[in-house]
């Protein structure tokens, strides 16, 4: 994205409501996201005009912003700061969150967000460790419909198609180098679990070398095992052309959340939360989890990957897909694809509502919006986000 550009969308960005002064209730993980998160945009840094704590008490200043008082001044502090926004981050509301200075903000103007919302608004994902079932439930924002389902699947077999007929000679070329370039099938195959919990065998051209020994199906096992050719596929993520064809028998859409190996399943649907909710939408070959944050290597990430997910699950729509599409396709023209890296398998191959979001992240550990912490999930994590999960394959 050119320089005047960016600028052009920071100025715009300015004038949107989440760059009005905002007063943030709450001190603790969630508050501290909350101001960390608006800090972290031109538009909003310094829309925070101060913090209220939930005690009497403490420092004077919190997250870079002055503490104005407690809970019981909120009256005053309304009166006094004149914010056109409050942010309710409280770590424990019961019998503390003040509902009649709320009410009386909300009939003045002052527009009242959840913490929750306002942060998945910022960072196009949801933070599932916070948000119970039943406010998934009760949202109004879940905008999954049969109009859209259906435009969706109509796109993906067009699109396919045309891909599979007009690339024709880019496949072919493709699959003579990998066949000079390394011993080995020239498609890779895996089973996944794709639309309502159906497997089905995934196909992609083959960029590893066939493993000499035991391995896993994280990418931290597997580097060593990539092909000259296949690091080339891989940056412009190329190794997915075949997948056209998944999407063609019906096994994929063009857009939606990735599929995942069928051995890591059962242990993700245990620990990560809402995990299930990912088979209720036709898997894709791209989705906003691979345009916001790439690919994961461990337990701790496909969590972080689910933030996204769900966000799209709740929030799919044409906008969203052609925001989508348009990312992928400044990814693959400028060779940023993110080092994925998957393990060879051992049977061959049978022949505009939204706020403005911040840049994509090109590596795993920037720009994280929120982390699990032991003993604050809703929905903790019942076993070692380092685990590594699959079988070894022969």
């Amino acid at each position: 994205m050119t320089p005047s550009l960016r600028a052009l969308i920071d100025a715009v960005a300015a004038f949107r409501p989440l760059a009005r002064p905002a007063l943030i209730l709450g001190t603790g993980h969630l508050a501290r996201q909350v101001a960390r998160e608006m800090g972290a945009r031109r538009g909003c840094r310094k829309a925070i005009v101060g913090i209220v704590a939930e005690a009497l008490g403490g420092a004077p200043r919190a997250f870079g912003s002055p503490v104005l008082g407690d809970l019981g001044d909120l009256d005053d502090i309304l009166r006094r700061a004149a914010p056109a926004r409050v942010v309710v981050a409280l770590r424990d509301r019961r019998g503390r969150l003040p509902v009649d200075s709320l009410l009386d903000a909300r009939v003045r103007g002052v527009a009242v967000d959840e913490a929750t919302d306002l942060l998945e608004r910022l960072t196009g994902k949801i933070a599932i460790e916070a948000v119970s079932p039943g406010a998934l439930a009760f949202s109004r924002r879940f905008r999954g419909s049969r109009l859209h389902d259906a435009l969706a699947r109509a796109l993906s077999v067009v699109a396919a198609g045309a891909g599979l007929i007009f690339m024709a000679p880019l496949l072919a070329l493709i699959a003579i180098v990998i066949k000079a370039d390394s011993r080995g099938p020239i498609l890779f195959v895996q089973e996944r679990a794709g639309f309502r919990g159906r497997s089905f065998r995934l196909l992609k051209f083959r960029t590893m070398h066939p493993p000499d020994g035991p391995t896993t199906l994280w990418a931290r096992d597997n580097g060593d095992r990539i092909t000259r050719f296949g690091r080339w596929l891989r940056r412009f993520r190329l190794d997915e052309l075949p997948q056209f064809v998944n999407v063609l028998r019906g096994h994929m859409n063009l857009i939606g959340p990735r599929p995942h190996p069928l051995p890591n399943c059962d242990l993700f649907a245990r620990t990560v939360p809402y995990y299930r909710l990912r088979s209720g939408v036709r898997p894709g070959v791209t989705g906003w989890a691979q345009v916001r944050y790439g690919y994961a290597n461990d337990l701790e990430e496909e969590t972080e990957k689910m933030r996204y997910d769900l966000y799209y699950i709740k929030h799919r729509s044409v906008g969203l897909d052609l925001r989508i599409l348009l990312d992928t396709v400044r990814v693959v023209l400028l060779g940023r694809g993110a080092e994925k890296l998957e393990s060879y398998a051992s049977f061959p191959a049978r022949a505009w509502s939204m706020a403005f979001l911040p840049r994509i992240q090109p590596r795993h550990g920037a720009g994280r919006g929120f982390r699990l912490r032991a003993g604050s999930a809703t929905f903790g994590m019942r076993e070692d986000p380092h685990r590594r999960p699959g079988p070894r394959l022969p």
